[in-house]
């Protein structure tokens, strides 16, 4: 069991402490040991990724049938997995080759929805699971476990890793722009300092021209070596300073950029205005699958050792959804997870890293943001919860007409509880911030695309009053 998984229940508090309480008992918990911190999968996993880029079509493969072979396993004993497995006709205790996946049946974000606690491996305690929700880019609030001491120690393994790849090292200097919430105010503090890891965060909520000059004296006086920001963050500050003439007083080694998508046009401006690498990645809070750029090449290569990827049909567009099986979660193994994220192959391999399944990019929507009524743009990634706030919900949208007026539409499912209102306004609006008004709309289904798609942010015509 990794330390920081046992107190992940206690993130929210350490989060809302005053900063001197933070610092002290950040630098404290620094002090102890990774192995204690992280636990002893961390080391595993590191060595395991450092590995896996070399090994052979023979090792790997064998890898993969028996990872794939252990999560169907441990998913063959959850009430749900059992029922559809044995409606297929396959047996985990026969799984001998990858070919053989193909027979086991999809999973989808509407069964984590609707059937979560049946597809919980009800030999696994229930302390050793860590309970997280996310509502993503897709609207969908999906609710899952993860195994503690394995799926948060090995993420962090495997980022560091393919963060080495643009010259990061456990222990660098990291500034962060990414969900954070420094101050729940307009005119709030942008910048909070993570103790447990050593990291300035900067609030990625109140990136406005007035205040750009704060982030520049804030990242001089602390001076990391890699910023780690939202795609969308990182070009906001990068066009806001180039707008005022500002620049950074000291070298960056790398800008890590994931959770958006990230066209390589942006990807060249960041580079050219920062002056080093960037580094992009695609993974999601389910932890199935996760790919990183190479070295060299700016294609993305899915780690064969984190979990099996596969592809559906083509669109009309050629893009391919990403299908992903998780390896090592053995409390609720994803078992061929429709993503929703798509992809598009290149017309060339790189001829970087062969051995790994190799794409040019991932297909997502343009970057949707909120406009508050003091000029804040707030990322929609951003609002992402990781507690139990959207339990319950079968969908969410926000709707915005006017700057700084917002409408939170819900789709209620048949375990929503009304009295949760309260809390979910205060969840909502600590990330927005109190230059927004808040209306709360449950709706009997949220407005969709023509092609039936989920729509995370629609126009709101507001009625006169």
């Amino acid at each position: 069991m990794s330390l920081e998984d046992t107190l992940y229940p206690l993130l929210r508090l350490y989060e809302t402490a005053p900063q001197p309480v933070k610092s002290l008992a950040g630098r404290a918990y620094r002090l102890l040991p990774t192995r204690w911190r992280q636990g002893r999968a961390y080391a595993r996993f590191q060595q395991e990724a450092a590995d896996s880029t070399t090994w052979d079509a023979q090792t790997l493969r064998r890898y993969q049938v028996q990872a794939l072979r252990d999560s169907l396993l441990a998913a063959e004993k959850a009430p749900l997995y059992a029922r559809r497995f044995a409606e297929a006709g396959v047996r985990a205790a026969d799984f001998e080759t990858l070919e053989q996946l193909q027979a086991y049946p999809l999973l989808t974000k509407q069964d984590l929805l609707e059937h979560r606690e049946a597809l919980v491996n009800p030999t696994i305690p229930a302390h050793e699971r860590l309970y997280l929700t996310t509502g993503g880019s897709s609207g969908v609030p999906v609710g899952f476990y993860l195994h503690k001491g394995i799926s948060r120690p090995k993420e962090q393994a495997y980022l560091e890793t393919q963060w080495a790849r643009r010259g990061y090292r456990h222990g660098d200097r990291v500034a962060v722009i990414r969900g954070g919430v420094t101050s729940s105010r307009a005119q709030g503090s942008i910048q909070s300092y993570d103790a447990t890891r050593g990291w300035l965060i900067l609030s990625s909520y109140h990136l406005t021209l007035e205040r750009l000059p704060e982030y520049v004296a804030a990242l001089n006086r602390f001076r990391p070596q890699h910023l780690h920001a939202y795609p969308s963050a990182a070009l906001m500050l990068a066009r806001g300073l180039q707008q005022l003439g500002l620049k950074l007083a000291f070298p960056l080694t790398s800008l890590l950029c994931g959770s958006e998508k990230l066209e390589r046009e942006s990807q060249r401006e960041l580079e050219g205005f920062f002056g080093c690498r960037v580094f992009h990645w695609y993974g999601h809070s389910e932890r199935v699958v996760l790919a990183g750029q190479g070295c060299e090449s700016d294609h993305l290569f899915f780690w064969p050792g984190y979990g099996y990827v596969e592809f559906g049909p083509a669109d009309e567009n050629g893009h391919r959804e990403i299908i992903g099986t998780s390896f090592h979660n053995h409390v609720m193994p994803l078992i061929r997870y429709r993503t929703g994220d798509y992809v598009r192959f290149p017309a060339a391999r790189s001829g970087e890293l062969p051995g790994l399944v190799e794409i040019d990019s991932v297909v997502g929507r343009d970057y949707e943001f909120l406009l508050s009524a003091s000029g804040r743009q707030i990322s929609l990634t951003a609002i992402n919860m990781h507690d139990r706030i959207f339990d319950g919900l079968l969908a969410v949208q926000f709707a915005q007409g006017a700057a700084g007026r917002v409408e939170f539409r819900y789709q209620p499912g048949p375990q929503w509880q009304p009295d949760r209102l309260q809390s979910l306004r205060a969840g909502l609006l600590r990330k927005l911030g109190d230059d927004f008004s808040l209306t709360l709309n449950p709706m009997a289904e949220l407005e969709k695309t023509r092609a039936g798609k989920h729509r995370w942010l629609v126009p709101w015509v507001e009625k006169a009053d």
